[in-house]
């Protein structure tokens, strides 16, 4: 565990309060090529909504569920929340009706603020305890059946201004008290093996990271730019990518739209962040689509320590100018990263970590600046936190990784089943993945316990690990290992569309796929090697940090 000494809570809200008095006029807010918020235009539309919120009848601690894409008022809308006393609800906006009704219902949400598009797609009578449901652009009710809700919008601006006679200003913030145990956040599981359950974060929680980020970051302040391209809806955006930002008077900027390679590398180029906050496949695929045919190419030249050493500082400068240039360091999270890219990073020098972290611990678990990085690693325990190897031999023997500390949730939101499996009987909160510690208290995570796979003669075998394997080989977009009748099945989705730029046509593709199989195997264990490939059409379907949703493609073994 890191010498922090011990935790102590900082209110969220109070730091919030700080943040958008000593910054009123600097940008807080963007739509990247759109509209900015300077922290006084936040802070008004905060009071604005606590308005509509009181004469609405919402009561501290009622749920108020938000699913939109990401978007400068969906930042104005949780922080609203969370300063009110309210429960915020992030709902992923890519879900499908089915699932946005049923989280709705199941967290209890009163008001829905929604992307129009979204809304015209859902069905009011199918989630019978919403008081309202508001346009998050515009502000307009798009359904209400209480009369009260419907007076309030359309005298919105006269109780505005009855609320703030002398016009909002800075000493006018004065936000709801938040204590350390207090409900802050329900934020839904992303549901790589069952389906989602909603994690009920407290305001400890949330007050640990910010504290961490603090300590981690040291050079982000008031004058910095970050980049918002992961859901805000999933803990690992919301928290690193926009909610500490607000605390420090930082300025973010949301992408809007699809995050593609070509949109993100411009946003770089045009903002030119201070810190990048990404999943690993963002890297991957330059890795895979930029850099490896060069270094195919020119494998010779890596033989040669000196040219080696001058083509490493060519890629490295290369790759610094395509993040934009001025960044820390890249932090990259929410999945494992592939070992033969993280090697060739690591090599060159350039700024990367990996930390470790989960939806239950808002989220951060594990982390190392990238200077203290060792490969294959996802760092040591985050300040307050302690983290155990249930194992024999912890350095050598991989088993479930548990934790204790500040930021641990709660539990899981109307199911106590669930919540007392997720705890060991004296308190430690069981991860679901499987890993080792080396003796200076870094983490090696080797997969989850319930991907695992019983080999021949009981060995473990972690598909994680054969994944890497085989993502590394061209044409390989992603990979999914399963057992299938007691054999490695490999479910490979191609890149189609750089194949048929290469001349081929799909069954051309495959079968030079499947013609990759005995150079795969090579690299696997004699208890790990795949039997046989299969091929998706399209897209692995993925929860919001983009992992495969591994259940979904599990098979019943007899």
């Amino acid at each position: 565990m890191a010498d922090n000494g011990e935790f102590v809570f900082e209110s969220v809200n109070k730091l919030l309060e700080k943040s958008f008095r000593e910054n009123w006029d600097r940008p807080a807010l963007s739509n990247y090529k759109g509209i900015t918020l300077p922290y006084r235009e936040v802070a008004t539309r905060i009071a604005k909504l606590h308005v509509a919120f009181r004469e609405c009848g919402l009561l501290r601690g009622d749920k108020v569920a938000i699913c939109a894409r990401n978007q400068a008022n969906w930042g104005v809308v949780f922080l609203a929340t969370l300063t009110y006393g309210a429960v915020a609800v992030p709902i992923l906006h890519e879900f499908k009706p089915g699932n946005i009704h049923y989280l709705v219902n199941n967290s209890d949400a009163k008001v829905l603020f929604v992307d129009e598009a979204i809304w015209e797609n859902l069905l009011e009578s199918e989630m019978p305890k919403l008081y309202a449901a508001v346009q998050i652009n515009t502000f307009q009710l798009l359904f209400t059946k209480e009369p009260v809700i419907r007076y309030a919008r359309q005298h919105f601006n006269e109780l505005f201004g009855k609320t703030f006679p002398n016009d909002f200003t800075p000493d006018d913030i004065k936000y709801y008290r938040d204590s350390a145990e207090g409900l802050a956040v329900i934020n839904y599981t992303s549901g790589t093996s069952g389906f989602s359950k909603g994690v009920m974060i407290p305001y400890r929680a949330l007050s640990s990271n910010i504290q961490f980020a603090r300590q981690a970051v040291t050079s982000l302040n008031n004058q910095s730019n970050v980049v918002s391209m992961l859901p805000s809806a999933h803990m690992y955006g919301l928290m690193f990518e926009f909610l500490f930002e607000m605390t420090i008077g930082a300025h973010v900027h949301f992408l809007t739209r699809v995050p593609s390679p070509k949109v993100i590398m411009q946003a770089f180029d045009d903002i030119h962040p201070d810190i990048i906050i990404a999943v690993p496949l963002i890297i991957e695929k330059i890795y895979k689509y930029k850099l490896k045919p060069i270094i195919d190419k020119n494998k010779i030249f890596f033989k040669i320590p000196v040219i080696d050493k001058m083509v490493q500082k060519r890629f490295l400068d290369e790759l610094v100018k395509t993040f934009g240039g001025k960044f820390e360091e890249v932090i990259l999270g929410g999945a494992a990263f592939n070992p033969e890219v993280e090697s060739f990073f690591h090599k060159i020098g350039f700024p990367y970590t990996v930390g470790y972290g989960m939806t239950e611990g808002a989220p951060i678990f594990a982390y190392a600046h990238w200077d203290k990085v060792k490969v294959g690693s996802c760092g040591q325990a985050a300040p307050w936190n302690t983290i155990k190897i249930n194992s024999p031999d912890p350095q050598n023997i991989a088993g479930e990784i548990l934790i204790k500390g500040p930021n641990v949730f709660l539990g899981y939101f109307k199911n106590h089943d669930a919540t007392a499996e997720a705890f060991t009987p004296d308190g430690w909160f069981r991860t679901g993945d499987i890993g080792v510690m080396d003796s200076d208290g870094y983490l090696f995570i080797h997969g989850r316990s319930k991907c695992m796979i019983l080999g021949p003669s009981g060995q473990n075998i972690y598909p994680e690990e054969l994944e890497a394997v085989i993502n590394t080989v061209t044409y390989v977009v992603d990979s999914l290992v399963i057992e299938d009748d007691g054999k490695l099945v490999a479910i490979i989705y191609p890149d189609y569309h750089q194949g048929e730029i290469d001349g081929m046509n799909r069954s051309e593709l495959e079968a030079r796929l499947s013609g990759f199989l005995p150079d795969i195997n090579k690299l696997l264990p004699g208890y790990a090697q795949i039997k046989t490939l299969e091929f998706l059409p399209e897209d692995f379907e993925r929860t919001p940090k983009k992992s495969i949703k591994r259940y979904l493609y599990q098979r019943t073994n007899a």
